[in-house]
């Protein structure tokens, strides 16, 4: 792990619960594609009002990356890459943009927390995220509905 925030985050977690020391070190995230999202996230997730995340399969294959699996840990950072938290996928579901429904925006526990607003700030993220990858979001395209816990916090 190069982040020294999220490494030092890490071992205080190892320390506290011992019962994962045999884990391998976690990947070092952020939320979003700017900062004021990303620090945002970071906040809702550590007070565990953000319990979970949406990706876009597109993007997941197109950056070659693999999907998340119930069991996964990672180190949540802010924007600049200091260490907030730890979480751990408790579920992963496929599932196509146009079946999301309110309990999922309520889970990610953005803005207003409606449908209408997740809608809005998810289609405008993957619009960003496909365009670099030479693609473009439609309302058929699969996304990755990750559900999360937040295990540990400084």
């Amino acid at each position: 792990m190069e982040n020294a925030s999220a490494r030092n985050l890490w071992g205080d977690f190892l320390d506290a619960h011992l019962e994962f020391a045999s884990q391998e070190a976690p990947k070092v995230i952020h939320f979003c594609d700017n900062e004021k999202d990303a620090d945002e996230c970071a906040a809702l997730v550590c007070k565990e009002i953000k319990r979970a995340t949406t990706h876009s399969l597109k993007g997941l294959q197109l950056r070659n990356e693999r999907l998340p699996k119930i069991g996964d840990f990672y180190v949540v950072t802010d924007w600049n890459g200091n260490a907030k938290c730890v979480i751990r996928t408790t579920s992963v579901k496929l599932t196509p943009y146009f079946s999301i429904r309110e309990e999922h925006a309520r889970k990610e526990g953005e803005g207003d927390k409606s449908l209408d607003y997740w809608k809005k700030t998810h289609w405008d993220y993957y619009t960003r995220e496909l365009t670099q990858l030479g693609a473009g979001p439609t309302d058929s395209m699969i996304v990755v509905f990750e559900e999360f816990e937040m295990l540990y916090k400084k």
